[in-house]
């Protein structure tokens, strides 16, 4: 019933049930509804209504003094809508419908109103009871509706120019640490098969073969070890799963995998690309050698991703808590696309980083945040259940902030890394919010690097 519903018009809903439930009625009238409106304080249509004259305790007493003729006691369990709040929720749907949107408050409060101008409706002796002027709400409002829908739907991130070529990025990759000893293995093994390109078999073989790992006992017993693998890979007797593209020094398949690895360990916090994040770049990119013999093993691609990811999750890094937090915002406002303004808004939500200490002591809330993200994007109307992805610019970040955190020999991208490569990136949208909030670049860097100070010097 309430699939289509934003959050917001789920706090509305969620509020009616509680205020039905406290004064003991045994179903949910329009009454309850407008209430719910009324005391859901963060949307624009309970401030309408307080600007109209309308007030939430009064209209409370109001309302349980109306019902407590049907009251009786009762499990909340119990609570039912009327039929009146039935048709009122039915006639939000299609208001919404009627322009491919999902239900926003502005919505069920021009609903409510609808309901009031029709024949024999109580709640228009409601609204006249605070002396409202219905029709001048209900213009208001059918504007608002417009405007959200005129709003461009494309996320102002999702285009930027590349500051370097991919090739570039991959090779790098491969300087130190893990990945370094991973791709020497790998080429060693190019000449013993009499191939010249790096394909995805040989890396994973290669992870594989160290045996004291923990990913390799993982993999082990989700059953990928290496004499199973080493196996299905001689039966392979051509390539050509690998070659969708020109030839270079990875398969087109490998270059795709490690640039998935790549974007995998930024965006689990990771400042190095580790064996977990190329084998979690294998299952994304689902193609090449290695996938295949993934499946020919019956592989669940997700039960595998999860028992990677599961332990990374126990260390709770940063970045992982502030980009989830993201998405969660991004959800919130009807997105599937996190552009930089959701990781501002997720830095700001992590609370215990240097970033939001940052951004506190320059009298940034996540309230006024939010209003500033709403006032660029407005709410999206065309969220779907799927994949949540970043924008370009939102990658770029990670990206600046990766660096940064490798630059300083810091084993994981911390939220003051994010913070600052959001200053680098004048053009995002997180900057304007910024921006509009009264904060500059100079005041940003300047508040990170005496916290990095401060923090120094306690643990001197």
């Amino acid at each position: 019933m309430f699939e289509r519903f934003t959050e917001k018009a789920i706090n509305i809903i969620s509020m009616a049930q509680k205020e039905a439930a406290d004064s003991k009625t045994f179903k949910i009238y329009p009454e309850h509804i407008l209430l719910g409106v009324l005391e859901t304080k963060s949307n624009i249509c309970s401030r309408l209504l307080a600007y109209g004259g309308m007030n939430a305790d009064d209209f409370r007493e109001y309302v349980y003094k109306k019902y407590s003729d049907v009251s009786h006691e009762f499990m909340h369990t119990n609570i039912a809508f009327s039929q009146g709040s039935q048709k009122l929720i039915k006639l939000a749907s299609e208001l919404a419908k009627k322009k491919n949107s999902y239900i926003m408050s502005e919505h069920i409060l021009l609903a409510l109103i609808l309901t009031a101008e029709s024949a024999k409706s109580e709640l228009l002796q409601d609204f006249n009871r605070y002396g409202v002027d219905i029709e001048k709400l209900k213009q208001t409002l059918l504007k608002l509706i417009e405007k959200n829908n005129k709003k461009n739907e494309t996320h102002p991130e999702l285009e930027r120019k590349k500051d370097k070529s991919e090739y570039s990025t991959v090779q790098s990759i491969f300087k130190e640490g893990d990945a370094k000893d991973i791709l020497e293995r790998a080429v060693a093994k190019l000449t013993a098969s009499h191939y010249e390109i790096l394909g995805t078999e040989q890396i994973v073989q290669s992870i594989l073969e160290d045996t004291n790992s923990d990913l390799t006992k993982l993999l082990n017993e989700s059953g990928i070890d290496l004499e199973k693998y080493t196996g299905k890979l001689q039966e392979v007797s051509s390539r050509q799963a690998e070659f969708e593209e020109k030839q270079i020094i990875f398969t087109p398949n490998a270059f795709k995998t490690m640039l998935l690895a790549f974007e995998t360990a930024k965006e689990l916090g990771s400042a190095s690309v580790k064996p977990e994040h190329i084998i979690l770049g294998v299952l994304k990119a689902k193609s090449g050698i290695a996938y295949n013999i993934f499946k020919e093993l019956h592989i669940q691609d997700d039960d595998l991703a999860h028992k990677i990811i599961k332990p990374i999750e126990k260390q709770m890094p940063e970045t992982l808590t502030i980009l989830r937090l993201a998405k969660r915002e991004a959800q919130s406002m009807n997105r599937n696309i996190v552009g930089s303004e959701f990781i501002l808004l997720g830095i700001i939500g992590e609370g215990a980083g240097i970033g939001a200490k940052v951004l506190s002591q320059l009298g940034i809330t996540i309230k006024d945040a939010r209003i500033e993200v709403e006032k660029v994007l407005g709410y999206g109307n065309s969220y779907t259940f799927g994949e949540v992805v970043f924008s370009d610019r939102a990658k770029k970040i990670l990206e600046i902030a990766w660096e940064k955190a490798k630059k300083h020999k810091n084993t994981k991208i911390a939220s003051e890394n994010l913070l600052w490569a959001i200053t680098q990136t004048p053009d995002s949208v997180a900057m304007q919010v910024l921006s509009n909030l009264g904060v500059d670049v100079l005041e940003i860097n300047q508040g990170i690097l005496k916290e990095l100070e401060e923090l120094k010097s306690s643990e001197a």
